[in-house]
């Protein structure tokens, strides 16, 4: 019996419900668990997931699948345990337990095994029938349910709410107040004062709904979490970029200017050698001059010794008359070079002070929009007049593409009934248009390269690809009159109309309505955001709301503020990666920043000085933030005031 029970607790058990194996599944690193519960763990790891791999919850290693493009569940069902675990499972499993486990508990601790043929959920012990008659017979167990013993009927047989105060009483109530679950007995003693009791069977609806939706939104919690998650690990690995990068340029400038002092170090040098070559050889020449002149003497010498020695007075006196008007004339004659030398000459005061002058470069830290300490620096201006223009521009909606590696800045020009794009990285070139048939209202980004349109005034959709000049791919027939026009996924629209009774109709590509939602105060939408949380966000002009909702139609915040906040004509919207809100009002020409829940958290851009009303709103991939104001786009950088020249 103790054998039994230690191989089903230590080698039968799943670590993770701590029930004997249901369905096993074997790891590459032996550990085995219920398919179930593996599946369930290996959902919450989506880093694994997207290594195409199931986690060991025990040691973490990683377990590679054979069909990594099959979905989740598959990875799981076609493990297999590994023979030990199926030949445990065959000889103790849950299939054998009656034979080997089913033993009375009352014979047990007399040191009989006694068969067991019945159960009490209340006791939860197994009896034979002589001890069961025993267990009748009880006043404090006559009436607990009982039933028969059978290889499963212990694990699936539904067990009796009971008390744990009172053993013996069952759990028939549900305290609203307090929010719990309680017995006659503790109701009448503990609860007497609580106003609203109910009847668990009429609760248990109500709770079970209540703990699915609280699943759904922990879902939706995890989902965002791991967004958030993934996106801070990408700014991680963007700001290591960013610094090497910077280090880069750093040591590449130092380098420039050790080579600009190594070049002054050498036209030095050149000099010193070029100014002391020509001492050398003026030097040499006196030398060699000294030399003959050596020469000279030495033969007078030698002519003046023989002359004094010889018996020739004729020879002896020619000689005395040649050496003395020789010496006459080379008398008081310095014929000795005046000294040079060649001296470096520097001023360390002046030296110092001018590598203390010297500036590398300035050290800013840049953040975006998302900081709400930072503050907008006007990068560039879009003008977007262009000499086809019939009219003065005015732009309803902006978007930023990558097409190819280049960025895209795409305009829908209302009053020009055009879509223009222009190349971000060269502001000022001339713009490929796209005639419509009327005025454009709102785009959608469907991809990096294609974008829907509304336009309104033709109950038309059209999609237009971005090559990046704008080109017609499709026009959609609508059969309401659409102004605001979002992407909820690649294959459907979010669109808002004026028409009653619904305000937002979700639809295919073919402009087929698949669902309406009421997004309340919001009758009439001329602009739609969708969150990445696939969350809708509305503004009507006439309307001094912003109202958020979900896909389902639920109404999750409305901003309406008053006061000096009050919204004069709210239009367009756009969320930063962290979720927060930047929403266009135009009248007033700001931009206003809230947090993911709809809470003020500041003016971030104010516009006083353009005539015309701003518009339309949207970020790039850089954090750049850009906002139409009549025919111009305005592209601003956020950042911090820590700046450091050096």
């Amino acid at each position: 019996m103790a054998t039994i029970r230690k191989l089903t607790d230590n080698h039968l058990t799943c670590v993770i419900c701590t029930e004997v194996f249901t369905d096993p599944a074997t790891l590459q690193c032996n550990h085995t668990f219920c398919k179930l519960c593996l599946l369930k763990y290996a959902n919450t790891q989506p880093e694994a997931i997207q290594a195409k791999s199931i986690p060991c919850p025990s040691c973490r290693q990683l377990t590679k699948v054979t069909i990594p493009d099959s979905p989740v569940e598959e990875w799981v069902s076609q493990l297999k345990p590994s023979h030990v675990i199926r030949g445990l499972m065959d000889d103790f499993g849950p299939g054998t337990e009656a034979v080997h486990v089913n033993i009375c508990s009352v014979c047990k601790t007399q040191g009989n095994t006694t068969p067991a043929t019945s159960w009490c959920f209340i006791c939860d012990h197994v009896f034979c029938d002589g001890c069961l008659k025993l267990h009748d017979m009880m006043p404090m167990s006559r009436g607990h349910e009982v039933v028969a013993v059978s290889d499963t009927t212990k694990r699936k047989a539904k067990r009796r709410f009971m008390c744990k105060l009172h053993k013996d009483e069952e759990i028939k109530l549900f305290c609203k107040d307090c929010r719990k679950a309680v017995c006659h007995i503790c109701c009448s003693i503990k609860h007497r004062k609580c106003d609203d009791v109910d009847t668990l069977d009429n609760m248990t609806p109500v709770v079970r709904e209540h703990l699915s939706n609280q699943n759904q939104e922990l879902k939706i919690k995890m989902k965002t979490s791991e967004k958030r998650i993934m996106f801070k690990k990408s700014q991680i690995e963007q700001a290591e970029s960013s610094v090497q990068s910077v280090e880069e340029e750093i040591s590449q400038l130092r380098q420039t200017l050790v080579e600009v002092i190594l070049r002054k170090e050498k036209q030095l040098l050149d000099i010193v050698d070029r100014f002391s070559n020509e001492q050398f050889q003026e030097l040499r020449a006196e030398m060699k001059s000294q030399e003959i002149e050596l020469q000279m003497y030495q033969q007078q010498y030698e002519f003046t010794a023989n002359a004094v020695t010889s018996n020739c007075e004729m020879d002896m006196y020619a000689i005395y008359e040649s050496v003395c008007e020789e010496s006459t004339d080379n008398r008081g004659k310095n014929t000795q070079p005046a000294p040079r030398r060649v001296v470096f000459t520097h001023d360390m005061d002046k030296l110092n002070k001018a590598v203390d002058d010297i500036q590398l470069g300035e050290v800013k830290v840049v953040s975006d929009v998302s900081d709400h300490q930072s503050t907008p620096v006007l990068h560039h201006t879009v003008d977007c007049q262009d000499d086809d223009d019939s009219e003065d521009p005015d732009l309803y909606d902006v978007t930023v593409l990558t097409v190819d590696g280049i960025k895209v800045t795409v305009v829908a020009d209302h009053n020009n009934t055009s879509i223009k794009t222009y190349q971000t990285s060269k502001p000022n070139t001339q713009s490929n248009h796209l005639l419509l048939s009327s005025g454009p209202w709102q785009i959608a980004k469907l991809t990096e390269s294609r974008i829907a349109v509304s336009v309104p005034w033709s109950q038309e959709i059209v999609t237009v690809g971005v090559t990046p000049d704008p080109v017609l791919l499709s026009t959609i027939k609508t059969s309401k009159t659409y102004f605001g026009l979002a992407c909820l996924r690649p294959s459907q629209l979010v669109a808002g109309t004026y028409q009653q009774p619904q305000s937002v109709d979700i639809l295919d590509l073919t402009g087929k309505i698949l669902k309406s939602i009421n997004t309340g105060v919001i009758k009439n939408p001329d602009r739609i955001h969708v969150t990445s949380n696939n969350n809708l966000i509305v503004s009507e002009g006439t309307i001094k709301s912003l109202v958020s909702v979900t896909s389902q139609g639920e109404i999750g915040f409305t901003y309406t503020p008053t006061g000096d906040r009050t919204l004069t004509y709210p239009w367009g919207i756009t969320t930063t990666n962290t979720g927060d809100i930047l929403l266009v009002d135009g009248r007033s020409r700001k931009v206003i920043q809230l947090t993911e829940s709809g809470q003020f958290v500041r003016d971030v851009l104010t516009l006083q000085d353009d005539p015309k009303y701003t518009r339309g709103i949207c970020l790039d991939g850089d954090s750049f933030v850009y906002v139409t104001c009549g025919r111009y786009v305005k592209v601003f950088k956020f950042r911090t005031s820590d700046v450091f020249q050096i």
